[in-house]
């Protein structure tokens, strides 16, 4: 009766921990992948960038991050430190804030870069303890977590037109107090996640099935196109709407805005559903709902735009989650490896794509850009076609 009683509270889902973490999760991407590349027209004019330049500041931030969440996840696998989820969340927010007082490009780039790296070192473990925490709700559970991130991806934007503007560089200070609350809600949950980490270590020793490393391989890549998506119009749309529209830049910033927080409601959608769907069902269906609206963007602006966008953040985003937990299926012994190569190195691959895309600009100008994003969601789609399909695997576990 004991054993039975302890599976089945194993298998509920312990949402006030899952809720903490996808706070933690929120406050972490606002100062990474929220507010890095919204800086850019920020640190562009302060700096005197050109388009290459200022991009290196969102490749710093997101390779450091991509590089090393890897690294920690496989690091976590064979030798859990319940410690890097605050500290982590630590280096991240007081990376930032630190940028605020950098006095020369360089100096920016390297607080940025501990930012990044205070990054990677969270989101493994903080992955790994919401799927701790989730019982039977793999899908629930990371849904939430992502929507969490997405969340301070999109509120990121917004800080813009509200006080950066008016306080200039100098205002990342303020950011300081994201630290504070950061360790408030991780060091609540800390007691748990380390007393539980030994346990979690045993059973993935014993869990069954073996690692689709090539099935996993495809998948970052499709990741990394629907990144590149992402950062593409989160850090060259407000360029790109200035330029050739005249809109300014805390309108512009506005609209990436909706576009994210669309995403951060698709990114909830596709988790939940994929407790019930095939993943690879989900994801391909994703990237080729996404096709119309990623070839209408670069013609439209003002609330046609809105019309576009908004679609389109839901579809491109929808596969957040469900990626995560489509990589955990494929790589049954690794945890936190497949949620380092998904949130991590898929999702930070974006920064190589900013550097792309701003040569691009520099070189060819801005509306190239919007053309290349016209194609990702066509080739992520084609690929996707050659994941395995989930389905089985789920019929044999619900049997």
């Amino acid at each position: 009766m004991t054993q039975v009683a302890t599976e089945i509270e194993n298998s509920k889902m312990r949402r006030s921990t899952v809720w903490t973490m996808g706070g933690s999760h929120m406050l972490n991407d606002l100062v990474t992948t929220g507010l890095v590349p919204s800086l850019a027209p920020l640190f562009m004019k302060t700096y005197h960038l050109d388009y290459t330049q200022t991009s290196l500041i969102v490749l710093c931030s997101y390779l450091t991050s991509s590089i090393s969440q890897p690294i920690f996840g496989l690091f976590a696998d064979k030798s859990p430190h319940a410690w890097l989820l605050p500290v982590g969340l630590l280096t991240s927010s007081l990376g930032l804030a630190l940028s605020g007082l950098a006095p020369n490009f360089l100096l920016l780039l390297l607080f940025v870069s501990l930012s990044g790296l205070g990054s990677g070192a969270f989101h493994p473990e903080a992955s790994r303890g919401t799927h701790m925490a989730a019982g039977n709700s793999k899908g629930l559970a990371q849904a939430i977590f992502q929507v969490g991130g997405n969340s301070g991806q999109a509120l990121g934007p917004l800080m813009m037109p509200i006080f950066l503007l008016a306080t200039g560089v100098h205002g990342l200070l303020w950011f300081t107090i994201v630290t504070a609350i950061g360790l408030g809600l991780t060091m609540r949950i800390y007691p748990w996640y380390r007393d539980n980490l030994n346990l979690h270590g045993k059973r993935m020793r014993e869990v069954e099935g073996q690692n689709q490393v090539g099935a996993v391989t495809l998948l970052v890549i499709i990741i990394v196109l629907r990144s590149w998506c992402q950062i593409g119009i989160s850090l060259f749309m407000p360029f790109y709407y200035e330029h050739h529209f005249g809109m300014k830049l805390n309108m512009s910033d506005k609209f990436t805005f909706i576009f994210l927080a669309a995403g951060a409601v698709g990114t909830f959608v596709g988790g939940l559903l994929s407790d019930r769907l095939p993943k690879q069902r989900i994801l391909m269906y994703s990237m080729l709902c996404s096709i119309p609206f990623s070839l209408a963007l670069p013609f439209v602006h003002g609330a046609v735009a809105l019309l576009i966008l908004i679609p389109f953040g839901f579809f491109i985003l929808s596969s957040f989650a469900v990626t995560v937990v489509y990589a955990q299926h494929l790589l049954p012994r690794n945890i936190s490896l497949a949620s380092g190569l998904t949130i991590g190195f898929g999702v930070g691959a974006g920064g190589i794509g900013a550097v792309f895309f701003g040569t691009i600009s520099d070189h060819l100008g801005l509306l190239t850009v919007f053309y290349v994003l016209m194609v990702l969601p066509i080739l992520g789609g084609i690929l996707s076609l050659f994941l395995p399909n989930d389905a089985k695997a789920r019929a044999t576990t619900h049997s």
